[in-house]
């Protein structure tokens, strides 16, 4: 039985989440629904020995009801396996012992007949294993490409669960499913018996940016070791396509966090992706100036070779028409049909994609010209953030034969394609741009509106930020109509853990409510802390020391803390109007040392001082477990916009900067005046006290400084007139004030 009990938080107060087994998979077709009935959850038994578990309950049972007890089985692959075969098999192997201490041994032994077999290979390739698999291969066959067969069939002797994929990437989606629907603690491996699925994919594109490169907030501290696990997790979740990005871009050269120089890591990934059977896609900016000049063609020729000469493998390149890059449409297609041409010199199947991102209207005119024209070497488009033309008009005007791909922005929260909605002003002012920002509902929300217009995709990506939109993106490639919060349980349990598989999952749909709406209104927020809480005082030291977790609990401590500041620092700030209003009793110099000696107590005071120690121990964690930089200082980030969340999580989020600025002496700028005999001003305050006589206005431009006098702001309001010379006769533009500014005077001592 489950409970679900609600409380405001107090600071170390406590609340339990819901629990539950609800399950459902990802797949065009699912043969048998997976699901517990809503708010049952099965008791966790007592941990026992892998031998103890088979002895006690029988070869292929468990003493859980409708489980199938694996911690005994043996996997049988192909007889003979090609590179990608073994991969999905390491695959199994390496993720099952990592999370159960339990190594399944490849193939079965001669004295293994009892126990339970995991089946794993396509169809064609299992074929000679068959004195192997008693009862033989089932008859039924994965339904598309890259699908696959996952069923449990418990009745045979022994026990036998068949992973058979259409093709290699077949088998290792399989091997992915399994591993997602598996129940995996220390000593202890299982299945649901009645699992009975077939899937394949709805979107033929699914993929995802992954550039080494000093711009990201993660990635350019990832060994060859994180690429290929990274990879690898994207992959168990139905991923496809990586893009890289070559050493020249829109970035710095080099970064403190390069493990090895970039164009040695974009070999290790290219190799990395073929061994998994994965597109390797290269996003690949034209930056140099001028395309019309021959010699700089010819550079940009042999560059570009260079690259694709020394990748193991690459199936596609994309170019951005801007952002970066500035180069006419004309220009564009006549380059790319060169690069193209050179591209297949050393992959022959390769494509070549453009995005017209960022082109003005007139380009927009003249790429649909071009294109109308069906270049042969064109494969497809892209639509990207700053198209001028929204998706359905641009699938209109590009001709049918080009395939669209979706290049949607998962990464960004402000200056974005797709901002956080109803933004609290607070969360922009210290979060920024690229915070940590599970947004699985906005995300399938935004996925769902504008697939029937082009379905294929890669995201754009800045670095781990934003690990469960690419989930979210890569499992409604499967199936558009998976429920969010299922993936989200798939997603708990598979990274963080069986027991975390409903908590975690209902904490990250309740970090996306904490950016909903008015931050001071949302005490939300508390719970949501509450919620990770108890979950981080439960865990183990392994979970402690998970990445996803830990950015999980970041963000959870990070928003209570801005906003237990933002509750005292909207209280402050009402405090020091109200003393600015007693100005005409007590005088206006009184009430101002009074209102700022009130909103000075939020650089002296820090509320929540446990949550505050929290994000700063938290963000060390995160550097060391996935080189996350979220400070330029202490962690090398290369701008506070690029995730260094932790540099703003100390921002004022009341209005006293701007205070600040006037409670001071007065500057004036004019416009300029190109008259042949332009007026002087006087500058008075109120009833007629003089600031300034009749001046003239500086040429060039330039700020003019008075001091106000005291008696000009003792009644606690200020009213600045200016005068023009009287009797000029002249265009009847008057004085011009462009700016006024109100400045502290500095007294010396």
């Amino acid at each position: 039985m489950t409970r679900s009990v609600g409380a405001r938080l107090r600071p170390r107060g406590r609340v339990m989440g819901t629990t539950g087994l609800m399950r459902s998979g990802f797949g065009r077709v699912v043969i048998a629904v997976i699901a517990a009935a809503p708010g049952l959850v099965a008791e966790p038994q007592p941990l026992q020995s892998a031998h103890a578990g088979a002895s006690s309950a029988g070869a292929g049972t468990s003493a859980v009801p409708g489980t199938l007890d694996l911690t005994e089985a043996v996997i049988v692959g192909p007889a003979t396996t090609n590179e990608r075969q073994h991969t999905a098999l390491r695959v199994l192997v390496e993720e099952v012992e990592k999370r159960t201490r339990i190594r399944l041994p490849l193939r079965a032994e001669s004295n293994a007949a009892a126990r339970p077999r995991l089946v794993v290979g396509t169809r064609a390739s299992l074929q000679g294993r068959a004195r192997d698999i008693p009862g033989g291969l089932p008859s039924v066959a994965p339904p598309g490409a890259e699908g696959y067969v996952l069923r449990v069939d418990a009745d045979r002797t022994p026990a036998t669960v068949f992973v058979i994929g259409a093709d290699d990437r077949g088998t290792l989606f399989g091997v992915g499913r399994l591993l997602r629907e598996m129940r995996m603690t220390p000593g202890q491996l299982s299945l649901r018996s009645d699992v009975q699925i077939a899937a394949a994919p709805e979107v033929a594109l699914r993929g995802h940016q992954l550039g080494y490169r000093p711009k990201t907030n993660s990635y350019d501290g990832f060994t060859v070791a994180m690429w290929e696990q990274y990879i690898r997790d994207l992959a168990i979740f139905g991923t496809n396509a990586v893009e890289l990005i070559p050493p020249r871009s829109d970035d710095e050269a080099e970064s403190p966090h390069f493990p090895l120089p970039q164009m040695e890591m974009m070999v290790e990934m290219s190799r990395i992706l073929d061994r998994y059977g994965l597109d390797v896609w290269i996003w690949y900016p034209a930056l140099d100036p001028d395309y019309t000049k021959p010699a700089q063609v010819e550079q940009a020729l042999k560059e570009w070779a260079e690259v694709f000469r020394r990748l193991p493998r690459i199936d596609a390149v994309m170019v951005p028409g801007g952002d970066p890059g500035h180069t006419e449409p004309d220009v564009m297609f006549a380059l790319l049909e060169k690069q193209t041409a050179s591209l297949r010199k050393y992959h022959p199947d390769a494509t070549m994609w453009l995005s017209p991102q960022g082109f003005s209207k007139a380009w927009m005119e003249e790429f649909y010209g071009l294109i109308a024209q069906r270049p042969p070497w064109l494969t497809g488009v892209v639509f990207g953030p700053q198209n001028r033309d929204d998706l359905p008009l641009f699938r209109k005007r590009v001709p049918t034969q080009y395939r669209i791909r979706r290049y949607p922005d998962i990464t960004h929260t402000i200056r974005a394609e797709y901002g956080v909605p109803d933004w609290d002003v607070a969360h922009m002012l210290t979060s920024g741009r690229e915070p940590i920002n599970p947004r699985p509902t906005d995300q399938a929300t935004i996925f769902r509106t504008l697939d029937e217009h082009a379905s294929d995709f890669i995201t754009y990506s800045e670095g781990v930020n934003e690990d469960v939109n690419k989930i979210v993106w890569s499992a409604l490639g499967w199936d558009r109509d998976t429920e969010v919060l299922d993936i989200l349980r798939q997603y708990s349990r598979y990274f963080i853990g069986e027991r975390y598989t409903e908590t975690f999952a209902q904490g990250l749909l309740a970090l996306e409510r904490n950016w909903r709406g008015s931050l001071l209104a949302n005490d939300g927020v508390y719970t949501t802390l509450q919620q990770f809480q108890d979950m981080e005082r439960a865990a183990a030291p392994q979970t402690l020391l998970n990445w996803r977790f830990q950015q999980a609990l970041y963000r959870a401590y990070y928003d209570a803390y801005v906003r237990a500041r933002l509750v005292i620092e909207t209280a402050q700030e009402a405090e020091a109007v109200e003393r600015l209003r007693a100005a005409k009793p007590i005088g206006s110099l009184a009430a101002l040392a009074q209102a700022e000696a009130v909103l000075r107590r939020a650089d002296a005071e820090t509320p929540a001082e446990d949550w505050q120690r929290r994000v700063y121990a938290l963000a060390e964690a995160l550097y060391q477990s996935t080189r996350m930089q979220l400070s330029v200082e202490q962690y090398g980030a290369i701008g506070r916009e690029r995730g260094a969340t932790l540099d703003g999580v100390e921002t004022p989020v009341n209005n006293r900067s701007w205070l600040y600025d006037q409670f001071s002496r007065v500057r004036v700028v004019y416009a300029g005046d190109v008259s042949s005999n332009p007026p002087k001003v006087r500058l008075t305050a109120n009833d007629g006290i003089e600031i300034a006589p009749y001046t003239a206005k500086p040429s060039p431009i330039a700020p003019l400084e008075w001091p106000i006098p005291h008696e000009a702001t003792r009644g606690g309001s200020l009213t600045l007139n200016f005068l023009p010379t009287p009797g000029l006769r002249g265009a009847g533009r008057g004085v011009q004030v462009a700016e006024v500014w109100l400045i502290r005077e500095e007294v010396s001592q």
